[in-house]
């Protein structure tokens, strides 16, 4: 119902205008008739015929962007979705990886600069998760720039 309310709008319209001819015993037809004579005298009529074109034209183009701005916005919905559910994994895998930390810090003679590494890694992987969720224009561009690493070993 909420899709269709113009079309029930029209009907509800188409009705009233009906059930009000009749009662009034009014010949619409005959008065619209009438009406496109008297815009015939005058010359009129090519007025209407050029805003008809315009309008049809102009509802076109607002449906067409409606339209987009619908796909993008369930694009936007889907990509929100998809992100948390890789941010709700990665989370998962981050803290299970602080398992092999804590074992490694207990591990004796094990390399200190591989344990900072490690930080920096964990970090980099942290703020890349935390920059694809504030992503607010879903784009291949924008994606990519928050993914980006800013310093570290693969900068």
């Amino acid at each position: 119902m909420k899709r269709n309310w113009i079309t029930w709008t029209g009907v509800g319209i188409g009705l009233v205008i009906l059930v009000l001819s009749k009662f009034y015993d009014l010949d619409l037809f005959d008065r619209l008739s009438n009406f496109f004579e008297t815009v015939e005298k005058y010359e009129l009529d090519e007025f209407f015929i050029a805003g008809l074109i315009v309008l049809v034209f102009f509802t076109a183009d607002l449906l067409l962007k409606e339209r987009k701005r619908r796909i993008e916005h369930e694009k936007v919905k889907i990509y929100k979705a998809m992100l948390s559910s890789a941010h709700h994994v990665l989370n998962n895998f981050l803290n299970q990886m602080l398992l092999f930390k804590i074992t490694a810090e207990d591990t004796p003679g094990f390399d200190k600069e591989v344990l900072d590494l490690y930080d920096v890694v964990m970090e980099e992987a942290k703020e890349q998760i935390s920059a694809l969720s504030s992503i607010t224009e879903v784009s291949e561009e924008r994606i990519k720039e928050a993914v980006r690493p800013k310093s570290g070993p693969g900068a």
